[in-house]
């Protein structure tokens, strides 16, 4: 099993727009050979801003990574770069983690 998490830093008050926006997309990802799973995580909030992650499982690094080169990427993406700006406090901080035990 293998996972993948972008942690995402959402402004004040932008929270549920954010959510919803997450909502309405399509990812695409229920095509893809070696897709599990996926959730869009909430964790705490502080006066700066609230932290989000998306979290994909994965049968394998190697699903990942094909998923990656992949149309349904593509087209998934880009329909991600038309999120408004104003909900992101920087990039999205990318994370991997493969299952050991």
């Amino acid at each position: 099993m293998f996972l993948a998490m972008n942690r995402l830093r959402i402004a004040p008050g932008k929270e549920d727009a954010f959510i919803e926006h997450w909502r309405k997309r399509n990812s695409y990802l229920d095509k893809v050979p070696g897709f599990v799973s996926f959730n869009l995580l909430r964790a705490e909030s502080n006066d700066e801003y609230t932290l989000f992650a998306s979290h994909t499982v994965w049968a394998s690094e190697q699903a990942f990574a094909d998923w990656t080169q992949s149309e349904a990427f593509r087209k998934a993406h880009m329909a991600a770069g038309q999120s408004p700006r104003d909900f992101y406090l920087g990039p999205p901080q990318l994370e991997l983690f493969e299952a050991v035990l």
